[in-house]
């Protein structure tokens, strides 16, 4: 359930084509009428992406998606790769190509560049504060963004940290309401036997984290746990399940978890509460 690979590339492929085309839709409409009124079509250009505050970069690859899809074409030329640490007034690329096209698709692709940068940039945040701790796996969370949880998932690993499931096709992981609707843990997890794959299954009280081990699972979430509940989970379960952590991971209690000896701690934040890098294009030189 923890994978560090990246999504199949045709599929990633197919999907980036369709996420940018509707980025760009959603963003010209009829057409860039700035662009078109004020910019001749005669005047080409070169721009650089800057970065304004130091960081991680991700997104690259969309961001060129970007600038080939835009009509006229512009050719975007990588200065620093996705997972590069970023220092301030770092250049991350340069663009080349009709001025109008590049004034057109700017905000399209810092809006990937941004974003994703910035889960990176937290994410990186975290896997650093981490490191010490070199027998936890820092995982991302399914709270992405809807349509882009392919490309927030390679941010989080662009970052350093690894990817949880990927959607609910590929995993069992079984919550609360779940344990609810099967009348306790022991036949919620039985009955997810029948699937045939490993089991994990959030737990908020060590009362349901023996129910958990005495039942087979192998890993078992610790919800909103406290440090010393996870401590004593951790003396608990002796190795027989690996502990997960989450619930409201700050950066102090992803280590204060890490310390107390879980095995894995899953930060929704990582996706959906990274704040944007701050990046920004600047065009440099024009000609006819």
């Amino acid at each position: 359930m923890v994978s560090s690979k990246p999504e199949r590339p045709a599929q990633r492929a197919a999907d980036l084509d369709e996420i940018v085309a509707a980025a760009l839709n959603e963003d010209l409409g009829d057409g860039d009428v700035t662009t078109r009124y004020v910019v001749g079509p005669d005047l080409f250009g070169e721009a650089r992406v800057i970065a304004k505050d130091p960081g991680v970069l991700s997104g690259a690859e969309a961001a060129a998606y970007v600038f080939a899809m835009v009509r006229p074409p512009c050719e975007y030329l990588a200065l620093a790769t996705d997972g590069a640490r970023l220092e301030r007034g770092d250049e991350v690329a340069r663009i080349v190509g009709p001025l109008g096209s590049i004034l057109t698709a700017e905000r399209t692709a810092l809006n990937f560049l941004q974003r994703l940068s910035g889960i990176a940039t937290l994410a990186r945040r975290y896997a650093d504060a981490l490191a010490p701790y070199e027998n936890v796996t820092l995982l991302d969370t399914r709270k992405t963004t809807p349509g882009l949880r392919f490309l927030e998932r390679a941010a989080v690993r662009d970052g350093g940290g690894h990817n949880h499931r990927a959607g609910l096709w590929d995993a069992i992981l079984i919550k609360d309401n779940h344990v609810a609707a099967a009348g306790g843990v022991t036949a919620a997890v039985k009955r997810a036997r029948k699937a045939g794959m490993p089991v994990e299954v959030e737990v908020d009280t060590l009362s349901q984290l023996g129910e958990a081990l005495d039942v087979g699972a192998e890993i078992v979430l610790l919800d909103n746990m406290s440090p010393e509940q996870m401590r004593r989970a951790v003396a608990i379960t002796a190795g027989r399940a690996l502990l997960e952590a989450s619930g409201g991971m700050t950066l102090e209690g992803a280590v204060a978890a890490a310390k107390a000896g879980v095995d894995r701690i899953s930060v929704g934040a990582l996706t959906h509460s990274a704040p944007a890098l701050d990046l920004s294009l600047e065009v440099t030189r024009t000609w006819r």
